[in-house]
């Protein structure tokens, strides 16, 4: 089929040929690899019928005879549907939330679509008219935002606040058998707010694999709707008495090896996660002896079929590879392929004892985690966690499988080259279909957001670029063989809107990298705060005052994926690139160094100037620039400034190396202290308490 064919079906189907590089340099996708990107989204156009098909199908998604299931507006604004020719003439009457009716009539002529009244109340409200219904989700103007968690205190318009970023599996607590827990997370928000912090950000608790330990990415989650069981704390299931009893069964050596893992410097996954799981196991089998219990119940209720597909997917999965069988999901036979074949059903009744462990081990997740929150605002946070919701799951996962419709098959989200990748990246993790989302009414999108903010006071969207585009790579193929595929980012900032003010939380939108024009604005606009990063505010050679940071992000020192303040003002990332070879193309070590010496008096330079340092540039092994980038960052207009406990404490290393796998231990680092001292440390209580010497809950209230 000819390139001009495929050409046009990409831009039916909202893929561009043309992109700019990171170095501003135009580039194009070739049309081979937009033919392969088409077919996985299933659009075809290898032979001429192919793309008259393909075309077709794409044609009909927005034509006067689909009536959509779901459309998007904003409070106080009239919304355009249409056209829709099956409405013309026809009376409707719009249901709203709290009972109320709207009617009307749309026109007889309905080739220009037709206006409906303004709606002036936030909520789904439902639109019927003859045999047709569709939800109208009416968000909004903006996100629930800092200001909005301090409504009803005597405080200022223009609220600064601050909190901790912490790797929730980094936290070191007595008996915590190597992998930071809940109960972990709990004594942490509670000496936080104690200090005056407003929130706790924290790692993506995703579920994950339980029968495939080796894969711990908190970004490579196998479902983002329900959580990860490796940090439910064993004995605050059922008491001491129940989880000695575990240990007992366990065998002698038991508590031996959990002591030995508690005392690693880095969590060794496998041996940690099959330990607790065994003793998570031995507690359901506590369980399952006792009478019913009306709260499991419950939840098992509300969870509904998304919870038993999960719990079932978990439980099959495991069976699978038990019998040195694939686990990939879309390798299974056929009648384990689809959530909802006899097969499935017929497996679930036979593993009925597994299918219920894995909806045990979410409930007892759900409890420490939605303990962990109501830690924080008994405490007196007006945010509490801040969840994290990652860019996508993995495509063999649980969320692949139990929502295929809407989840992409034969795609993978990545980025294209830049300087620091050359070749690009192809991360493994599945995207929703935008042609599908808008085709079922963005229902598993809502239903990802609801997870998200279920248990938490904010949520930061990772890769928040995403609502506008993302780059896609066919499986099998290099990344620099991908495309950008346009989203409905409308649509889904309305979403995100009405979500966040029904559950009441703020939103932070992960922005960093190479960022569209005019994509800041639209995040601001929307309530969506930006983040913005000490190292990266510069105009030029020269580091931002912090008056010319902008209201409309949150401030921190660094990332998961960046130096600490410490390792950068050591060069510790140095020492790292240059043992891995990860230096951009044509730098040295020498280089290198040369660099961030130049940097380091740019920024001490910029720190004194803004009165948060004094005297010469400091030795590179001295604190002095770490405290006084906590002031530098503190003073900034930003309404939330968040420190990462990394460098709260001052430690050198940095949790994740972009670019490597196995080559550094990603994921692995715990914390020196453990949680219940942590707060208390003189260094420790010395950088908090510069946060509260200009933000601070107690100050303002």
């Amino acid at each position: 089929m000819s390139d001009q064919h495929v050409l046009e079906l990409a831009r039916a189907a909202g893929l561009a040929q043309d992109w700019t590089s990171a170095n501003g340099q135009p580039m194009k996708v070739s049309p081979d690899a937009l033919r392969t990107i088409l077919e996985a989204l299933g659009y075809p156009c290898t032979t001429e019928q192919q793309c008259h098909d393909s075309m077709a199908a794409l044609t009909a998604l927005s034509s006067g005879d689909i009536i959509p299931p779901l459309l998007t507006g904003t409070v106080g604004h009239g919304l355009r549907i249409g056209p829709v020719n099956r409405l013309a003439g026809l009376n409707f009457h719009i249901e709203l939330e709290d009972g109320e009716q709207v009617d009307g009539r749309f026109p007889d002529d309905m080739s220009s679509g037709a206006e409906l009244p303004a709606i002036d109340r936030f909520g789904y409200h439902r639109l019927l008219a003859g045999d047709s219904e569709i939800t109208l989700a009416i968000a909004p103007p903006r996100c629930f935002g800092v200001a909005d968690a301090l409504a009803g205190t005597d405080t200022t318009a223009d609220p600064r606040l601050w909190g901790l970023g912490v790797q929730l599996y980094s936290l070191r607590r007595q008996g915590d058998g190597g992998i930071g827990d809940f109960t972990g997370l709990s004594t942490l928000v509670r000496a936080a707010a104690a200090k005056g912090a407003a929130a706790v950000a924290i790692s993506p608790v995703h579920a994950m694999f339980s029968a495939d330990v080796h894969r711990f990415s908190p970004y490579g989650p196998s479902s983002r709707l329900f959580l990860n069981a490796l940090h439910i704390d064993p004995a605050s299931v059922l008491g001491g008495n129940a989880m000695n009893a575990a240990l007992d069964a366990l065998g002698n050596d038991a508590r031996t090896r959990l002591a030995h893992l508690e005392q690693e410097e880095l969590i060794d996954w496998p041996v940690a996660a099959e330990l607790r799981l065994s003793i998570l196991r031995k507690l359901y089998a506590q369980f399952q002896s006792g009478a019913a219990d009306a709260e499991f119940e419950e939840f098992r209720r509300a969870g509904g079929g998304a919870l038993q597909d999960h719990a079932r997917f978990e439980a099959l999965h495991a069976w699978r590879l038990a019998r040195g069988e694939d686990g990939y999901w879309q390798h299974w036979p056929e009648g384990l392929r689809n959530p909802r074949a006899a097969d499935v059903d017929a497996f679930a009744r036979q593993h009925a004892s597994e299918v219920g462990f894995h909806e045990f081990l979410q409930w007892q997740a759900a409890r420490g985690l939605q303990g962990a929150q109501r830690a924080g605002r008994d405490a007196g946070m007006p945010i509490g966690l801040i969840a994290d919701l990652a860019v996508g799951a993995d495509t063999g996962g649980s969320q692949a499988w139990s929502r295929q419709s809407e989840i992409i098959n034969g795609l993978s989200v990545g980025a294209p080259p830049d300087l620091l990748n050359t070749r690009g990246q192809s991360w493994g993790l599945g995207a929703f279909s935008p042609h599908a989302m808008k085709a079922k009414g963005f229902g598993a999108y809502i239903e990802m957001l609801r997870a998200t903010f279920a248990y938490a006071g904010g949520a930061r969207i990772d890769h928040v670029l995403g609502l506008g585009r993302l780059w896609l790579v066919p499986h099998g193929a290099s990344a620099e063989h991908g495309a950008y595929l346009q989203y409905p980012m409308q649509d889904l900032l309305r979403l995100i809107a009405l979500e966040s003010w029904r559950h009441r939380a703020i939103v932070i939108g992960e922005d960093l990298g190479t960022v569209p024009e005019g994509f800041d604005t639209q995040l601001a606009q929307a309530g969506l705060l930006g983040i913005r990063v000490l190292m990266f505010q510069r105009h030029g050679d020269r580091f931002l005052r912090p008056d010319e940071w902008p209201r409309h992000a949150i401030a921190t020192t660094t990332t998961h994926d960046l130096p600490t303040i410490a390792g950068w003002w050591q060069e510790r990332d140095i020492d790292w690139r240059t043992k891995l070879d990860l230096h951009e193309p044509g730098q040295s070590d020498a280089d290198a160094r040369q660099m961030r010496a130049h940097e380091r008096s740019l920024l001490w330079q910029a720190m004194k100037e803004a009165g948060q340092a004094h005297g010469d540039v400091p030795d590179v092994q001295s604190l002095a620039a770490l405290d006084a980038a906590v002031g530098f960052m503190s003073a900034t207009p930003a309404p939330l400034a968040m420190l990462p406990v990394e460098d709260a404490i001052g430690l050198p290393e940095q949790p994740n190396l972009p670019g490597t796998v196995d080559i550094h231990p990603n994921w692995r680092r715990r914390l020196p202290q453990p949680v219940d001292v942590l707060m208390d440390d003189p260094a420790v209580a010395s950088r908090l308490s510069i946060l509260n010497q200009t933000r601070s809950i107690k100050r303002q209230t």
